[in-house]
């Protein structure tokens, strides 16, 4: 057995899903501080049933959830999974890998699983007992727990060592028989108390099951005289209640008469009401109309007026702008006057430039020759420089390497000497060492041959077992999978089960009445319980019956009545009861002719499997309602029966009489008619999966059996193998550092022997190196000597140019302030032209402006001048428009006159009705409220007959029949009584 790997997710630092996988060999977890390698520990510890927070250094169990980051959202759940190998079961579990995993909610609700399976903490820990594994286990060390062993007590030690001798499962499980029968004893103690202070108690309850009698005899009689009294009550109640429903029947009759004539005289107000708004508003209008046409007129007369004026104003503008262009059009031909003026000088002026320009120009030419002249001996007399100190330096160099020379000489001639005398022992071991090689190879061959004949064998049966494996593994699965699907049926079974049995999707009102029907055998069940439908079907009836699928069935009215009762008193709510001695005559289908048309699937009450004695409940409640098969054939059939069917299609769609349609997603949540169905299904799918699985565990089992007889030939074998693996080894390794002893010592002559190669080859290079060297410290002396006459040569030249560069310089910067002169002279002249271009350019754009000015001035006077004319036109037109509107005022305030007249006289007898029916709504109100005190009274008294005796009314009946027949003999025994002392 060892541990495979770990699934850790949303535990402490481990956001993110992380598996770590373990094989065969040592694994380590490195990593900085904080970086989470302890709450792998932890996390191992946990899985395991730690339950100690401060062992996983944590506050509270919650701490060990992931809290979140700057950029992550804290987790809701931590998980934690180990992998075991089983195969060699260890562990008491069939199974060859085990995998245990813990998971704890921040609501802090937790779970633990085996292979998937929920569990409790204590298998757990059962399953890892005397193995050494577990959160008190030696097989997790964590930080201290090394010291904390040492200097702990001897009872703490013992434990390490009981669960090393495997013995603390049985230690435990006697500790928990021990504790079982201490709390055994200490309940016979408890019973033995509890008797004794019984039998103390019977003498007196005795006494008072004496009293207790008189009082019940006592109570029946006051029971007796009670129930006469309530009936006499009763009565009285009831005909005062008659009398108040006929009055109250005669004042509701006169109600409604003077209501609808009240309505009538409404209506009629209404509409006199409505035609004189829409007089007023004519009226409104007309005036409106009446006084926009005199504002507009007064309007318009302004505009004309400030129209008459901008015309004025547009022809003074005018002559000003004609004087303005004639003043312009005479400075435009005097600035171009002085420009040609200007423009002459200045050709001039261009020309001298010119000349000056070229002269300078030629002589700074003559300046730049003597510079480029300078700079180049300058260059050559760095350069020479430059070779001298390079060949100085190169002659030191060589100088040093001469003296180098002379000690790798001697150098070598000592390394030369020592390579002889190492030749001469390699040769004397060689034959030595042949010899030892030739037998080990033979021993080597021998071994490898039976360690070949094991191997094949060993894979031969490696390969049985692994097909044994493979078949066990798809075993397993099929297990798993069908254990899986047999748990989900059963867990489904189970829960549908529960839901039935609590009613659970009913109303609470109908829960509390299936509540009582242990105690009252009077109930049969709702309506889902007695009705079966196939599956096809389940939606049409479920549509069909509606709210009716929660109707109570009764055997008859006093049970409906009895749970009536019930539901008052607790105020529990309400439900619907059936009665069957009430439902015998149903009402029959009125169009049994649409059963022929298309798509029609038959009645619903016979679409439906039912006991015979049900039959009436169902035919109540479905007789009456088409089943088809699709909503356009329905639709089709209520359009031809003139929307006088009940219909309701396979997908749910109802069409109820009238027309209306209702439909749509139909989410039924609770299919309380497919319970039944479902039950029944998922009974027979478990029996199913349980025999699946035995089956399954059978051949598992055989299959197991198998494996570990093949396992036990196997494990021999590999260990006749290691063996001989072990020889091999052995003699490979002799072979190997035989080799590498002759190849070591081949290498080691052939080395030296190109080792003495290369020294002899040193030797010659040395010596030529030596005298190229000679030769190259020659030469560098005689450069040095013919690069110092050049340089000495180059330094007189340079005298001589520097010379003719100061007078070129001179001359040079004499024409330069000439050119600089006229050009200053020739700039002032161009400015002058193109300020007076830029003061032509902006007078002509003026002229231009005042020329566009005067055109727009002349059309905007036509333009004022037609709409002068057209505002004329429309005043003469308001004058007409206004003497019209004036007219039609008039006659809307004539017509409204008379319609307020008649609509006062409807307002007065309006309001001499709505007094009757005041005086007639608080009579009724009296008459109701009578009434309802009266009920209230009576159902008061029958509460209390129910709550005191718990009798019914008609119970009560009969007591009080019973009691006067007693009463009538009592009177006969008197009177014979009294004959007999007549006698006497």
């Amino acid at each position: 057995m060892y541990l495979k790997s770990i699934e850790v997710q949303g535990f402490k630092s481990f956001a993110n899903k992380i598996t770590f996988q373990f094989h065969n060999g040592i694994t380590g977890i490195v990593g900085p501080n904080g970086s989470g390698k302890s709450n792998v520990a932890d996390a191992v510890r946990w899985v395991l049933g730690e339950q100690r927070v401060k062992q996983l250094r944590g506050a509270s169990m919650q701490d060990v959830i992931f809290s979140g980051t700057e950029n992550r959202k804290p987790l809701s759940y931590a998980y934690v999974a180990i992998t075991l190998d089983n195969a060699d079961h260890q562990l008491a579990i069939d199974f060859d890998e085990v995998t245990v995993a813990r998971r704890i909610y921040r609501s802090g609700e937790s779970e633990y699983l085996i292979n998937g399976s929920p569990c409790r903490l204590k298998d757990v820990n059962e399953l890892f007992y005397d193995t050494g594994i577990g959160k008190e286990g030696y097989s997790i060390i964590g930080q201290g727990q090394i010291d904390k062993i040492l200097s702990g007590k001897p009872e703490e030690r013992r434990e390490l060592f009981d669960e090393a001798a495997g013995i603390v499962k049985f230690k435990r499980r006697k500790t928990a028989a021990q504790t079982k029968l201490e709390n055994e004893k200490q309940n016979l103690v408890r019973v033995n108390d509890i008797l004794s202070e019984l039998e103390k108690q019977i003498g007196p309850l005795e006494r008072q099951s004496e009293v207790a009698k008189v009082y019940l005899r006592k109570k029946e009689e006051l029971k007796t005289l009670d129930v006469n009294v309530f009936l006499l009550e009763n009565n009285r109640l009831r005909e005062q209640l008659k009398q108040l429903e006929e009055k109250y029947s005669l004042a509701s009759g006169e109600l409604s008469e003077t209501g609808e004539k009240y309505e009538g005289i409404k209506e009629e107000y209404e509409r006199i009401q409505a035609e004189i708004e829409s007089l007023e508003a004519a009226i409104e209008q007309a005036r409106n109309t009446v006084t926009d046409t005199g504002l507009m007129r007064g309007k318009l007369e302004g505009e004309m007026n400030v129209l008459k004026e901008q015309i004025n104003s547009a022809k003074g503008s005018e002559t000003h702008l004609s004087n303005r262009r004639t003043a312009l059009e005479e400075e435009i031909a005097s600035k171009e006057k002085d420009k040609e003026g200007i423009l002459n000088e200045k050709s001039a002026t261009d020309s001298q430039v010119q000349e000056i320009v070229a002269t300078a120009e030629a002589e700074k030419a003559k300046l730049d020759e003597i510079q480029t002249k300078i700079a180049e001996l300058n260059n050559a007399i760095e350069a020479g420089k430059n070779t001298i100190i390079g060949e100085l330096n190169q002659r030191a160099t060589i100088k040093s390497k001469m003296g180098r020379f002379d000690t790798m000489m001697e150098q070598v001639n000592i390394r030369k000497a020592e390579l002889n005398s190492r030749l001469l022992r390699a040769k004397s071991d060689e034959a030595a060492r042949e010899e030892n090689l030739k037998k080990l190879e033979a021993e080597f061959e021998a071994v490898t041959e039976e360690l070949r004949k094991m191997t094949e064998q060993e894979a031969a049966t490696e390969l049985e077992l692994g097909d044994i494996r493979e078949a066990l593994a798809k075993k397993d699965s099929k297990l798993r999978e069908t254990q899986s699907a047999y748990h989900m049926e059963k867990s489904k079974l189970e829960a549908l089960s529960n839901l039935t049995e609590r009613y659970e999707g009913y109303g609470g009102s109908v829960k509390k009445v299936m509540e009582q029907k242990e105690k009252n055998p009077g109930i049969i069940g709702v309506v889902a319980d007695i009705i079966k439908v196939e599956k096809k079907y389940e939606t049409a009836i479920e549509t069909a019956l509606g709210g009716n699928i929660q109707n109570i069935v009764t055997d008859d009215e006093e049970t409906a009545k009895k749970m009536i009762r019930f539901l008052k008193e607790n105020k529990l709510g309400r439900a619907t009861f059936l009665p069957l001695t009430s439902i015998t005559n149903p009402q029959e289908f009125k169009n049994p002719e649409s059963l022929s048309e298309k798509g029609v699937i038959g009645m619903a009450d016979e679409l439906v499997n039912i006991d015979n004695k049900y039959r009436n409940v169902a035919k109540a409640m479905l007789g009456r309602i088409v089943v088809v098969d699709n909503v356009d054939n329905a639709v089709k059939i209520a359009r031809k029966y003139d929307y006088g069917i009940r219909m309701v299609t396979l997908e749910g769609e109802l069409l109820v009489p009238g027309g209306a349609i209702s439909g749509g997603a139909f989410k039924n949540n609770s299919n309380l008619l497919g319970r039944r169905r479902e039950i029944d299904e998922l009974e027979k799918s478990v029996k199913k999966l349980l025999a699946v699985i035995d089956e399954v565990n059978r051949d598992i089992d055989e299959t197991k059996s198998k494996r570990n007889k093949m396992r036990m030939e196997l494990e021999a074998l590999k260990t006749d193998i290691q063996k001989k693996s072990i020889e091999q080894n052995t003699a490979r390794l002799n072979i190997s550092q035989a080799r590498e002893r002759m190849e070591e010592e081949g290498e080691t002559k052939a080395s030296l022997k190109l080792e003495e190669q290369e020294i002899e080859g040193k030797i010659f290079e040395i010596k030529n190196e030596k005298e190229s060297t000679q030769r190259e410290l020659a030469d560098s002396e005689a450069l040095e000597k013919s690069t110092q006459e050049q340089i000495v040569q180059f330094q007189n030249e340079l005298e001589e140019q520097r010379k003719q560069e100061t007078e070129a310089s001179a001359l040079v910067s004499e024409w330069e302030m000439k050119v600089e002169k006229m050009r200053q002279t020739q700039g002032f002249k161009q400015a002058n032209v193109d300020r007076i271009d830029e003061e032509i350019g902006r007078s002509r754009a003026e002229l231009a402006e005042i020329m566009d000015a005067l055109e727009e001035n002349r059309r905007t006077v036509e333009q004022k001048k037609q709409n002068i004319e057209e505002i004329e036109k429309t005043i003469a037109a308001s004058y007409d428009a206004q003497n019209e509107s004036e007219g039609k005022l008039k006659e809307s305030m004539t017509r409204r006159e008379e319609l307020s007249a008649k609509q006062k006289n409807f307002f007065q007898s309006r309001e001499e009705m709505s007094e009757k029916m005041a005086a007639l709504d608080k009579e009724v109100y009296r008459l109701n409220a009578q009434k309802e005190k009266l009920e209230e009274n009576l159902e008061t008294q029958i509460n209390y007959m129910w709550d005191e005796y718990e009798i019914t009314l008609s119970d009560a009946a009969a007591i009080r029949d019973e009691s006067m027949t007693d009463l009538s003999s009592m009177k006969r025994e008197i009177s014979s009584l009294k004959d007999q002392i007549k006698k006497l």
